[in-house]
């Protein structure tokens, strides 16, 4: 099966949330990859997981 990289971008991120640096730098290059519509997926994906810190909501937006 063929994985998209939005749905490789939330299994990254899923497994780094635990570490705020690492969490960041994966973020960061998530959004250089993704379409505009894959970002705003990505970023309701967090939001409903709760895997997307406070820190990032305002760089995200």
């Amino acid at each position: 099966m063929k994985t998209t990289m939005l749905e490789y971008c939330k299994m990254i991120l899923g497994k780094v949330c635990f570490n705020r640096r690492l969490y960041r730098k994966e973020f960061r290059k998530s959004r250089q990859w993704l379409t505009e519509s894959e970002r705003e997926e990505l970023k309701r994906w967090l939001r409903e997981n709760r895997l997307m810190p406070s820190y990032h909501l305002k760089s995200y937006q």
